[in-house]
């Protein structure tokens, strides 16, 4: 289960996984993002904030997710990925070969200044 918003006037994607990713997440968000990208050229920041990574329901939500990061990554400037998780650093790294965005891991508990810092892209 994946909680997802757009905070209009900031440019910013928040992004909330609350369970193991399903291809069913990734349709609903592509609607939301392809709706807004149409009146704007760029989402200045996505913001994932998770206490850890839930993983994908199957292989199906693990291809929806890559198809999903395929067709917008071109359109993020930044990505704060929040978390205490261990695997972030890991995150951090893989995800600079998918995407140009710029990436930096903020703990868990400063998602405020992770905001502050996409909002400033």
């Amino acid at each position: 289960m994946l909680d997802y918003s757009i905070m209009k006037p900031e440019g910013v994607l928040v992004l909330k996984p609350r369970a193991p990713l399903g291809k069913e997440d990734f349709g609903g968000l592509s609607t939301v993002v392809d709706a807004y990208l149409s009146d704007h050229a760029k989402l200045r920041g996505v913001l994932i904030h998770a206490r850890g990574f839930p993983g994908w329901e199957n292989f199906g939500g693990f291809t929806a997710h890559m198809h999903f990061v395929r067709e917008h990554h071109r359109q993020v400037e930044r990505v704060a990925v929040v978390t205490d998780s261990p695997i972030a650093g890991i995150v951090e790294s893989l995800a600079k070969h998918f995407t140009s965005a710029d990436i930096r891991h903020f703990p868990f508990l400063d998602d405020a200044q992770a905001l502050n810092w996409l909002e400033t892209a």
